[in-house]
């Protein structure tokens, strides 16, 4: 399908909200955008059309809820992944064992909730000694599924994390408080409160996709639990679409707190790439479309299109200097996965000791988190959930043709499982977010009068309800 040959009906259901002269100016754009993306000025990313049965869910995300979750997590007063996990400290409510008890148990409730649509699980294992871990230890993560409604897509998943581990200034001190209220009782958070809110929707949303809410430890140690997961993922072969992690999300009220964002980081170049992809990329120049990539600009999407109460910004970085986290867990296995993260940290209020000196106040305190905020990222890692398991599976083999020297580019693709029509999206080399879009109403199979020299392409699927699917980024073919 021509770019030039997109029907008028097309354009005026996807612009249909807007005034007649904004449409004009709109179509104007997208036809001058056929000279090449270095003729006209920038235009607004492409903003999908929001489901308003996602909308509602989110707003039912509670801060208050959130605040009950936080302050039961650090009443265990010391979540180390070395702490107490033996049955007599369980039963006083002390350590990371009875920690692990209580999310276990919070799953069961929202799954009893819902009617039993949450499959709750462990995932225990053994590690060994290490720079961290001065005996072997016992590390279990707790995670509830959602399973998707549709048999042929339910084997797609997308998932949101937290660790629920913590830690004071000593990492090997298991004993005193270590509260974790924002490292990371607010990521632990937003799994469990996606948990409530999606499970309690699910009857009517009927995500065709599954959904994996994870609540993992060991992250102080070094990512273990996050790591044994996602190999654990990896060999099992598991269609692990995309990884939404969170850590440090609680808004810590400092006045230099920017709580109108937050921050999305994502690898560049894969992390799992071998020499040879990573050749093939520079080449092509796709430094910059990693799967993670792409899955931060849905993100950057889903912020346009539903109002959480925070926007994500989008940081082009694997993660903060000096620090880690648990999505780099699922990019050595080769999964999309990004990290949301508060705008700025107070370092005196993480790995310390709670203790005051010199009127300064250290530690990882309750009173130092803005649930509000903390509920505005529930609601866009909700919304983001919802809307991928939603959409349909996106698309596979996709491929431009290079055979020839020509000015048009054609791309071609195949079917999707619960696609009703596909979009293709194509940005300037040097424009962080997708510009423009194109829909292709019937067929697998596109030419545009955009040179492929000068821009960058992607193809996703979208549903009869307007779902759409993540952007896959072609590959030449001669």
């Amino acid at each position: 399908m021509a770019y030039q040959e997109n029907s008028e009906m097309a354009e005026s259901s996807r612009f249909g909200h807007l005034s007649t002269s904004l449409v004009a100016a709109v179509m104007v754009a997208l036809t001058l955008a056929s000279c090449g993306p270095l003729c006209v000025a920038q235009a607004p990313p492409p903003r999908s059309a929001a489901d308003p049965h996602i909308a509602q869910a989110i707003q039912q995300v509670s801060a208050d809820h959130i605040r009950q979750t936080i302050e039961k997590l650090v009443s265990f007063q010391n979540r180390s992944t070395i702490s107490a996990q033996d049955d007599e400290s369980i039963k006083a409510g002390k350590g990371i064992g009875a920690a692990r008890e209580w999310i276990k148990a919070e799953f069961e409730r929202y799954s009893k909730d819902c009617g039993g649509c949450l499959e709750v699980k462990t995932d225990s294992f053994t590690e060994q000694p290490g720079d961290r871990i001065p005996k072997p230890t016992e590390i279990t993560n707790v995670y509830a599924v959602l399973r998707g409604s549709d048999p042929k897509q339910a084997n797609r998943i997308v998932l949101v994390t937290g660790h629920y581990d913590s830690r004071n200034s000593d990492t090997f001190n298991g004993t005193d408080p270590a509260p974790g209220a924002n490292d990371d009782g607010s990521g632990t958070a937003v799994s469990l409160e996606c948990a409530r809110i999606l499970s309690q929707a699910a009857s009517k949303l009927k995500f065709p996709a599954t959904i994996i809410f994870l609540t993992v430890a060991g992250e102080e140690q070094g990512l273990n639990g996050s790591k044994h997961f996602a190999q654990m993922a990896k060999q099992q072969a598991w269609k692990l679409e995309a990884v939404l992690n969170n850590d440090i999300v609680g808004g810590d009220r400092s006045p230099q707190q920017d709580a109108s964002v937050v921050r999305v980081f994502s690898e560049g170049l894969p992390t799992a790439a071998s020499e040879a992809e990573i050749r093939r990329i520079r080449m092509l120049g796709g430094e910059s479309d990693s799967s993670s990539r792409e899955l931060a600009r849905y993100i950057a999407d889903v912020g346009r299109s539903y109002d959480a109460g925070v926007k994500p910004l989008l940081i082009f970085r694997l993660d903060r200097f000096l620090r880690g986290g648990d999505h780099y867990s699922f990019n050595q296995q080769g999964f999309a996965a990004v990290r949301f993260t508060e705008f700025r940290e107070d370092y005196n209020h993480q790995h310390q000791n709670v203790r005051s000196e010199n009127g300064i106040e250290y530690g990882d305190l309750p009173k130092f988190v803005d649930f509000d905020y903390v509920a505005h990222v529930v609601r866009l890692n909700a919304a983001t959930l919802a809307s991928l398991a939603s959409a349909p599976a996106p698309p596979v083999t996709v491929k431009m043709l290079t055979r020839n020297l020509e000015n048009d580019t054609t791309l071609t693709w195949e079917p999707s499982a619960g696609a009703a029509a596909y979009e293709v999206v194509w940005r300037s080399t040097n424009a962080p977010d997708w510009e423009y879009v194109q829909t292709v109403s019937s067929g697998t199979r596109a030419t545009l009068k955009v040179s492929k020299d000068n821009v960058i392409f992607g193809v996703r699927a979208v549903d009869a309800a307007g779902h759409r699917s993540l952007p896959v980024v072609p590959e030449p073919e001669r």
